[in-house]
């Protein structure tokens, strides 16, 4: 597809309406409840954002995932998108996005267009309330991992977020000794992807469908 009828596209997919919570539950792992409940019951949280970065390459398009190095901590070893919480000094979360990019993945701030936010999404287990800005550049960026943040940095073909084979459920073990049941996951090249960060992808390929 063209990269300029691409963005035109999702731009306007975003522009007129998200599936949000519809698309959101398909990856949700079991007993998690919907962003919009723990926001009614004003979960205690901190803001959060995080970048879904699009570029085209040779005759597709790739998006930016990054892998997270093993430490004690929540999100240990995770597959997500660059981001992070909100600093008091930044004047918006779109900044916020940006900052992370550029400290995680080394993105400069001004690079990227930003064609749309999705739906914001909760998690439970750090209380970060993340919303995710979509940003497009009209060429493969050169980027290179933070050596404290980023153990590597994933590129994948969103066109293959399209195929049924790449929706798998799994046990997860989690941090401590803890497992998750029969959760569901993208299988990105091998690379397993869940929890909020698959919920952001699965409204993001809800979009696609509708543009493809």
């Amino acid at each position: 597809m063209d990269f300029q009828l691409f963005k035109q596209l999702i731009q306007e997919q975003i522009a007129n309406g998200l599936p949000g919570e519809t698309a959101h539950s398909n990856l949700m792992p079991m007993n998690r409840s919907f962003t919009s409940v723990f926001l009614k019951n004003k979960a205690k949280h901190r803001k959060s954002a995080v970048g879904l970065i699009l570029y085209p390459e040779v005759e597709t398009m790739k998006c930016v995932l990054i892998e997270r190095p093993s430490y004690d901590g929540f999100h240990s070893g995770q597959i997500s998108f660059p981001g992070g919480k909100m600093d008091p000094k930044d004047p918006h979360l779109e900044y916020t996005a940006r900052r992370e990019c550029y400290e995680e993945i080394n993105l400069p701030m001004g690079n990227g267009e930003l064609i749309g936010k999705l739906s914001e999404v909760y998690i439970p287990v750090s209380q970060f309330l993340v919303q995710p800005f979509v940003f497009v550049l009209s060429q493969k960026p050169l980027l290179s991992p933070d050596e404290r943040e980023v153990k590597s940095i994933i590129e994948f073909d969103v066109f293959h977020l399209l195929k049924d084979s790449v929706l798998k459920t799994k046990d997860i073990m989690l941090t401590k000794g803890y497992s998750e049941k029969n959760v569901p996951y993208f299988d990105l090249d091998g690379h397993t992807v869940w929890g909020a960060t698959a919920m952001i992808i699965s409204e993001f390929r809800e979009i696609l469908r509708v543009v493809c």
